[in-house]
């Protein structure tokens, strides 16, 4: 798919970004750092989490599908709310919102329990991502957009870097209900920082407030969204790219490297912070790409799936008991790349969308990969349960999701392109046409 946006310097009123814009982007990013520790550290934690609650895999799966199920169906409610009421007030919400959840997931003395807590952590985890990025757009120029999200990506990552190596450190050292209230206190840290330090916008740079006008504006909004091309397109590419790794990073990834590839805790641990690490290092490389050249979005995206496909297929059907350890860490390598190719559907829906409408149409499209994500979990615990633990199978779920996506993505592109081409000349016509 091919397609730029305008070049040259941002028009005049736009936000230059700067030391002060970025002091004030940390602390937002702070925010969903802490959120990401938080939701992925069931990760690390699901063997633990199954002897604690003495539950098999399907009710295992539970836990991440509700927790998922909560921040699918928050998109969009968040998504007008962030445009309504702000960066500030939401996230102080989510930040909350996610703190209170994992201090009872620490507590809980039942599986009942356990499960109201992660359905809250994924409430308040799910106001974090979409403020963010709109944040991002306040106080930075368009131009840097591509950057600017993968970089907020990148701070996820860390965030997964974190469970990956300290929590599940922590868990068996400390204990499973010192090492989640543990962690809380972060919780509490950037809730101080948010509340004292973070602003919506620069001064001078306040948009225009927007009048409520109840259900008919929320309809509206959402509406207007949805029929832009570029807000379906990044849905559908949010929902191809991002699934295989988080469903590997989120719950099944430690079960399988032990259970079916039989390495020990430690290599397993090792090679899920191999995911994180090459996620790092591809959401530079892809944000530095996009930001130099916006037609290789669609090229990056479809091949990240490719090429994922490609390797789990390679997996599942080696022929052996297991997979060597190569084809293991050209695997989590791969998958790597699939968080940074899931931040391309925001470049698609932002470009298509006015400021006033920024943060709608990324709660639509951040649902694509979270409601594949949870499928997939779900799809695989029941496999699994079905077959006798048969992983081969249980995985082989991502396949059908994958071919899925690709299909609705390749039905989208040619109008999302002329969609983008006219919106491009139009402003053309703009920035030249001067009143008498």
């Amino acid at each position: 798919m091919s397609g730029t946006l305008p070049g040259g310097p941002p028009p005049e009123g736009a936000p230059q970004g700067g030391r002060r814009a970025l002091a004030v982007w940390g602390i937002g990013v702070s925010v969903y750092f802490v959120a990401v520790i938080f939701r992925t550290s069931l990760g690390v934690a699901g063997l633990d989490a199954a002897d604690r609650f003495d539950v098999g895999a399907s009710a295992l799966s539970t836990f991440s599908i509700l927790q998922l199920l909560v921040y699918a169906g928050m998109q969009i409610p968040v998504g007008l709310l962030v445009d309504r009421l702000g960066t500030k007030k939401v996230l102080g919400i989510g930040v909350v919102l996610f703190t209170a959840g994992q201090l009872g997931f620490a507590f809980s003395p039942s599986y009942g329990m356990a499960l109201a807590s992660r359905a809250l952590l994924g409430c308040g985890d799910a106001m974090t991502f979409i403020s963010v990025l709109r944040l991002g757009t306040r106080w930075f120029p368009a131009r840097r957009g591509p950057l600017i999200a993968q970089m907020a990506g990148l701070a996820g990552m860390a965030g997964n870097l974190v469970s990956t190596l300290v929590l599940a450190r922590l868990l068996h050292g400390i204990g499973w209900t010192a090492a989640f209230a543990g962690s809380a206190v972060a919780g509490v840290v950037v809730f101080v920082l948010l509340l004292f330090f973070l602003k919506d916008h620069p001064e001078g740079y306040e948009p225009e407030p927007v009048p409520h006008q109840g259900a008919a504006y929320v309809r509206r909004q959402i509406a207007a969204s949805w029929r832009e091309p570029g807000t379906r397109l990044g849905l559908w590419v949010h929902f191809t790219t991002q699934f295989p790794a988080m469903v590997f990073l989120l719950l099944w990834g430690m079960p399988f490297l032990v259970e079916a590839q039989g390495l020990s805790r430690a290599v397993a641990g090792e090679l899920l912070t191999l995911v994180v690490l090459s996620n790092m290092v591809f959401g530079l490389v892809y944000g530095q790409v996009i930001a130099r050249q916006y037609g290789a979005r669609l090229p990056l995206a479809l091949g990240t799936v490719g090429a994922t496909a490609v390797l789990w297929a390679a997996t599942l059907v080696y022929p052996a008991d297991t997979a060597p350890m190569w084809l293991l860490v050209v695997l989590c390598v791969v998958l790597g790349a699939c968080g940074p190719a899931s931040m391309i559907g925001f470049d698609f829906a932002r470009p298509a969308n006015p400021a006033e409408r920024q943060g709608t149409a990324s709660g639509i499209t951040n649902m694509g990969g979270f409601v594949a994500s949870m499928t997939t979990l779900f799809a695989v615990g029941v496999l699994l349960d079905a077959t006798g633990d048969d992983y081969a199978v249980a995985f082989s779920s991502v396949f059908v999701l994958q071919a899925l996506g690709v299909t609705q993505i390749l039905r989208l592109r040619r109008r999302a392109a002329r969609a983008e081409r006219e919106r491009l000349v139009a402003s053309r016509v703009s920035s030249v046409h001067v009143p008498v």
